[in-house]
C-alpha cells in the first residue's frame, strides 16, 4: 500500500471510519482522523485505538483500505 492512497481516505470529507486490511488477515479500524499518524518517511503509520493502546504498521503489510460503506482500495506497489 503507499502512503498516498491511505492520506486520500484520511482527508475525504466528510470523514467515514475505514479500516487497514493486514496481510496478516487481520484489520485495524480507524474511527477518527486523530485515529492515525504517519511516520515522516511514510513506510509505517502508528493506529490509535479507542482505549488509547496502539500499534505501529508497515505500509508494505497494508493490503487494502476498507471505507464505511464498503469500498476498498487496494495495495498499488506497496
Amino acid at each position: 500500500m503507499n502512503i498516498e492512497s491511505i492520506v486520500e481516505v484520511l482527508h475525504a470529507q466528510p470523514f467515514k471510519p475505514f479500516r487497514l486490511h493486514l496481510s496478516s488477515g487481520r484489520s485495524l479500524e480507524v474511527h477518527h482522523r486523530d485515529f492515525i499518524a504517519r511516520s515522516p518517511a511514510g513506510r509505517s503509520v502508528i493506529v490509535y485505538k479507542p482505549d488509547e493502546s496502539f500499534e505501529v504498521v508497515d505500509l508494505r503489510l497494508i493490503e487494502s483500505v476498507e471505507v464505511g460503506n464498503g469500498h476498498s482500495a487496494r495495495a498499488e506497489g506497496g
